[in-house]
């Protein structure tokens, strides 16, 4: 046994020779020195005790997941969860009856809709995409049922982390599994809601780990080309924008990089908004026009939760009269608002984006490649956070726009070693609002300085996860003497292209035609009446509200209510 410092000198103490007294008498002193040593080592054996349960404590906890280490490495959400929330009716005897069946380490590529789910990473109270994936595992007999009640007894770990309601043509899960069935494939997604499939399982080494081996990942974000366009003339935003250009002598270059959409609002004012007001009575008009310029969404404040929005007023005369509005608690105002907004949202979806401006988004785009230090692009990090380092390869906007009804879409494509928590939908709203606000890009490469700004995600509908990439590890698969599958997703390309197009593309429409979530992130950004997004402006981020510490401060409102239900609790845990 190892002795302490403390313990040796202790020891040294006792073994030294003490006076004897006359008469061969006992030395008290040194019956109390002998006492007091014996004391001081058993307390110091009681101490390394201490340490050493200590130790094997943490050691044991970083092999069953309970430790930080095996947290980050496994992203298990609640690490001391008896039960995920898949098979709880399970009995003793189901699993002592169960036919011992080998497993092995496999490597399984899924596709999911992240509609409706709270994100990817499995939670013992939630719905989530692992959750309902772990569940077809188990009812397909993929899972045992002695391992249904925690999915590390299976060594689950996954490759990229989705937060709420973002998809993903092509991610990883890497497992134990039982596989010898042919048709488990088929039996799995038989299991599985339509929008969650999966593509193909391979086998692989036993410590093959699909975070760990993972190079690099690819995600796409679409969105409507109309967020490119500048913030009303009468917003908070705008008025910023021409008060501070003005202010310090940068106007005409300002006003130089509206050019193409300097007549745009006032159309929009003249044809679409002035003659749905002129049809108001006095009271609601004003009411209608002080809520168009206010960071609130039509229903937000409105309508009790839980009640269904009354039937759309009819127009009479120069009034909007109320159809059943009591029960719905909306006024006047209320309808008004709403069809004024409608009227907006159509004229911006009507717009074409000009070469110049889809530049100028590229332009913003390229300042984020290489490896910056993007601690302003998350939650819970600082400046100093070596781990805030992150390395970009490429950030693209495909020049040709896709159309889909009225709606021109745009697809930015990035390409990176790995993500933080909403780093991607803060990069894109980052790049966006210098391109729509004719921000000098510069301000994006003063972000990676020592200097905290607030920068809002943009809305989750329109990220996708494309596919994670494995170049180094197949490498080493299908080297010499080893005759393994690359886990590649193209032999799938067709398969996922349709579900793209059926379950993730088609989703995005449907949102964004029924709630225009892009129109009213811009319309509460150009209108939030406070300092946090004054850095787009001429004086630049001395001109802005600064964040105050590591975690996301300033307008909640902007945030999805529940982003921190689920999965969100770790920065290092992956896109959303």
């Amino acid at each position: 046994m190892e002795s302490t410092p403390a313990s040796t000198a202790a020891t040294n103490a006792a073994d030294k020779p003490t006076t004897a007294h006359s008469n061969d008498a006992p030395n008290p002193t040194a019956k109390h020195r002998d006492r007091g040593n014996r004391k001081n080592g058993d307390r110091n054996q009681s101490s390394k005790k201490r340490r050493n349960d200590g130790k094997d404590k943490k050691q044991s906890d970083m092999k069953d997941g309970r430790g930080s280490w095996n947290r980050k490495r496994r992203r298990v959400d609640d690490p001391d969860a008896s039960n995920w929330g898949v098979d709880k009716k399970i009995k003793s005897e189901d699993i002592d009856n169960e036919e011992r069946r080998p497993k092995r380490k496999v490597a399984v590529m899924i596709g999911y809709a992240g509609t409706g789910y709270k994100g990817m990473q499995i939670s013992k109270t939630e719905k989530t995409i692992e959750g309902d994936i772990f569940a077809a595992f188990i009812a397909s007999n993929a899972v045992s049922k002695a391992n249904a009640d925690d999915p590390r007894k299976s060594s689950f770990v996954r490759c990229a982390r989705t937060d709420k309601g973002v998809h993903a043509a092509g991610n990883v899960i890497s497992l134990k599994l039982i596989d010898e069935d042919p048709d488990i494939v088929d039996k799995i997604n038989e299991k599985l809601p339509d929008q969650i499939r999966i593509w193909g399982i391979q086998r692989t080494n036993k410590s093959f780990s699909c975070y760990k081996a993972c190079d690099s990942r690819w995600y796409e974000y679409l969105m409507p080309s109309y967020c490119l366009i500048p913030p009303h003339p009468d917003s908070f935003l705008a008025k910023n924008l021409i008060e501070s250009a003005k202010r310090e002598d940068k106007y005409d270059e300002f006003a130089a990089g509206m050019e193409d959409l300097k007549d745009f609002w006032t159309e929009v004012d003249e044809k679409h908004v002035k003659p749905l007001l002129a049809k108001m009575d006095r009271k609601t008009r004003e009411g209608v026009m002080a809520r168009l310029n206010s960071p609130e969404d039509f229903l937000d404040g409105h309508v009790e939760k839980g009640r269904t929005p009354t039937p759309e007023p009819q127009q009479r005369g120069g009034d909007v009269e109320m159809v059943d509005a009591a029960k719905a608690k909306l006024t006047a105002v209320d309808f008004g608002y709403k069809a004024v907004k409608n009227a907006v949202v159509a004229a911006k979806r009507a717009y074409r984006v000009s070469p110049e401006r889809l530049q100028r988004l590229q332009g913003a785009l390229d300042k984020y490649c290489g490896t910056k230090n993007f601690y302003n692009y998350t939650i819970q990090k600082t400046f100093r956070d070596k781990s805030a380092h992150r390395h970009i390869k490429s950030f693209v906007v495909n020049p040709e726009p896709i159309q889909i009804n009225d709606t021109q879409w745009l697809s930015l494509k990035v390409h990176g070693q790995s993500f933080m928590m909403h780093q991607i939908r803060k990069m894109v709203a980052m790049a966006v609002l210098c391109t729509r606000c004719n921000t000098p890009l510069s301000r994006i490469d003063e972000s990676y300085e020592d200097s905290r700004i607030s920068i809002p995600k943009a809305p989750g509908v329109g990220l996708l996860l494309e596919r994670p990439v494995f170049d180094h590890h197949n490498e080493k698969m299908t080297g010499a003497g080893i005759e393994r599958e690359a886990i590649d997703f193209s032999q799938w390309e067709d398969k996922i292209r349709d579900f793209k197009q059926k379950h993730i593309y088609q989703r995005m429409w449907d949102v964004e035609e029924a709630d225009a979530p892009f129109h009213t992130f811009f319309n509460q950004i150009d209108n939030f009446d406070t300092g946090y997004f004054l850095w787009l402006t001429a004086k630049g981020i001395p001109a802005a509200l600064e964040r105050n510490g590591p975690s996301e401060a300033g307008p909640n409102m902007l945030d999805d209510a529940d982003d921190n239900d689920v999965g969100d609790r770790d920065a290092e845990g992956g896109e959303g």
